[in-house]
């Protein structure tokens, strides 16, 4: 195919020092199979899977910097240095599948010690204790809890603020001795950094509560320590809740303004999501339709001058390649679809008129579908 043809969903992307090989990311998604924040053979199988399907880079599900910051018993850590060999194990795999191995780091905040979604997706109750899951101390900006029935969080110190960025750097460091080569700082969905960024959660009367510029004070540390840690030549991203959803909450116009700052501190591209701050991580109280949040990442790019990742609701090669082409992204996130379909982007390219003769399939996979292609009989 004449390169000027391909789509641009195939072409590569350079971010700093790295080269995507393609457009299309596989965002987090949280497996809550985790024992004490370990990896096991579960993630091994999920993100390798996903890993051969073709996408240029894997984003490993939510991590928790801290022990008290998974969202369930069932999260992900890099609160110790146990939990490095086990991410280790995946990332050598991801990469030896020609994918870009990236990491999320989060913190739950009065999010955090809830249900596993298939046992309810709510505070933690007797039924949950009977399976040995007790419930732990929560943190917020402020001593406001999620819903009614849900815990009410300790309203974070300025020495548990310190406390916070420590973990956040020492998890940093721990990610790049695991071997990923992205990192994602979590600042969406209803978790602690979303937290602070939004009006409804954070009612502090201090340097981290009040004004747009306080609230945004520690995400943007966060940002910036994360960046410090990373190499220099390896990009960071920053997840957004571009809007809540929710009168007097964040806005559209809030995340841009925060792009802009987070290009300041370093961050290279802006995962825009939606929602979450009340009820699960995926609850965008915006109207669902394909694509719909792609506007988001439209309108950040545009108007921050930042690069973009789009996602919700892309469901096959060509609605994907349309949203680059539009200018609206410079990356595509598929997360469920790729769920249904690990193969989607090995699929996408061949609804895009790639035909490689199987070429960027897994040389195990390969070599039999083009067998059984070559050997096909055209029906008359």
């Amino acid at each position: 195919m004449n390169v000027s043809a391909i789509p641009l969903l195939f072409t590569p992307l350079r971010l700093r020092g790295l080269t995507l090989k393609n457009r299309i990311v596989v965002p987090p998604m949280c497996q809550y199979s985790a024992i004490e924040g370990l990896a096991n053979d579960w993630h091994l199988v999920h993100l390798g899977k996903l890993a051969s399907g073709g996408a240029a880079m894997v984003i490993c599900e939510a991590v928790a910097v801290d022990r008290d910051g998974r969202i369930t018993h069932g999260d992900l850590g890099l609160w110790s240095d146990a939990h490095i060999a086990p991410l280790k194990r995946v990332t050598d795999f991801q990469r030896s599948q020609g994918c870009v191995p990236a990491i999320q780091l989060a913190h739950a905040g009065r999010k955090a010690s809830m249900q596993r979604p298939w046992h309810g997706n709510g505070p933690l109750d007797d039924t949950d204790r009977a399976r040995g899951e007790h419930v732990w101390s929560v943190v917020a900006p402020s001593a406001i809890p999620m819903d009614e029935g849900w815990l009410e969080p300790h309203a974070m110190s300025r020495a548990d603020i310190e406390l916070l960025k420590t973990q956040w750097r020492d998890a940093a460091h721990r990610a790049i001795a695991a071997g990923f080569d992205v990192a994602e700082v979590h600042g969406a969905h209803g978790y602690l950094l979303h937290e602070f960024l939004s009006p409804l959660s954070n009612r502090r009367d201090d340097d981290y509560g009040g004004s747009f510029e306080n609230r945004i004070r520690l995400p943007l540390e966060i940002a910036r320590e994360v960046r410090a840690i990373w190499p220099q030549d390896k990009p960071v991203f920053f997840r957004v809740s571009s809007v809540d959803g929710v009168d007097g909450g964040w806005t559209i116009e809030d995340s841009v303004a925060l792009a802009r700052r987070l290009r300041e501190v370093g961050i290279d591209v802006i995962d825009c999501s939606s929602g979450g701050l009340l009820g699960s991580a995926t609850a965008a109280r915006v109207k669902r339709y394909p694509g719909f949040q792609v506007p988001f990442a439209a309108t950040i790019r545009r108007e921050s001058d930042i690069p973009t990742m789009a996602v919700g609701l892309i469901l096959d090669g060509p609605q994907a390649d349309e949203v680059l082409r539009n200018g609206e992204a410079d990356l595509i996130a598929i997360g469920r679809e790729a769920l249904y379909d690990p193969n989607w982007p090995l699929h996408a390219a061949e609804a895009l008129g790639i035909d490689n003769e199987y070429a960027d399939w897994p040389v195990q996979y390969g070599w039999w579908l083009d067998k059984r292609k070559k050997s096909l009989t055209p029906r008359k």
